[in-house]
């Protein structure tokens, strides 16, 4: 059964996002400005999240694309670091974070005398995502076993339940929350430490260690008190 169905089981499941090309580009920060403001959604999705599924050697610099293509392709340190700032986790949907984005980079447009360009290799390129979702044997009935299991599920899972499920439910909470709502007990503390964790901030590994200790907290806690 389904996270956030009405039922008692919780299936994890693993995903990956597909990047396609949408022909846009931009070469300086008023194409950017434009091509932002009419771009699918799925592209800013793909540009502040999409770095998270990519495999890297090192930790990026930047949490967002924009601030990368700023910084590396314009040398615009003022544009980069706001840009890097943006928490798209304060942002109630992906077109209120695009009009922030759209904000900061006029703002910036309207600072500068000159308007930098990138060269021709290295103009910002739109991509939109395209999540595929995957089933795995992964089940469990009992919220306890969230201690032992959250170590053990890929960080793309951890994506997909943590992060992704925030735009695929009406009232914007992730996956764990949303099934741990529905069991029988109190759970509110637990929900209120849930609802503490931003990952925007944080590698998707670190992010399931937070969860992983939160788990482990809690339930050890719980069977102390119940002993």
């Amino acid at each position: 059964m389904s996270p956030g169905s009405t039922g008692h089981s919780f299936s994890f499941k693993d995903c990956t996002l597909t990047a396609i090309a949408t022909g846009k580009r931009a070469q300086n920060l008023r194409e950017l400005r434009d091509r932002l403001s009419t771009v699918d959604e799925g592209c800013i999705y793909y540009h502040f999240w999409g770095g998270r599924l990519r495999p890297q050697f090192d930790e990026p610099e930047f949490n967002n694309d924009f601030a990368a293509w700023c910084k590396h392709s314009l040398r615009d340190d003022v544009a980069a670091e706001r840009l890097s700032v943006i928490d798209p986790m304060n942002y109630d949907s992906l077109e209120d974070l695009r009009a922030e984005v759209v904000e900061v980079i006029e703002q910036r447009i309207s600072e500068r005398e000159f308007i930098p360009w990138a060269q021709n290799d290295q103009q910002f390129s739109f991509i939109r995502s395209q999540i595929v979702v995957f089933n795995t044997p992964t089940d469990i009935t009992d919220a306890a076993e969230l201690a032992s299991i959250i170590p053990r599920v890929s960080s793309s899972s951890i994506f997909y339940h943590f992060i992704d499920a925030r735009r695929r439910t009406d009232d914007g909470r992730d996956d764990f929350s949303t099934w741990i709502s529905g069991l029988d007990g109190d759970y509110e503390e637990l929900l209120a430490r849930l609802a503490e964790l931003d990952p925007y901030f944080a590698s998707l590994s670190d992010l399931r260690d937070q969860l992983s200790d939160l788990f482990q907290s809690y339930f050890s806690n719980e069977t102390k008190g119940g002993a």
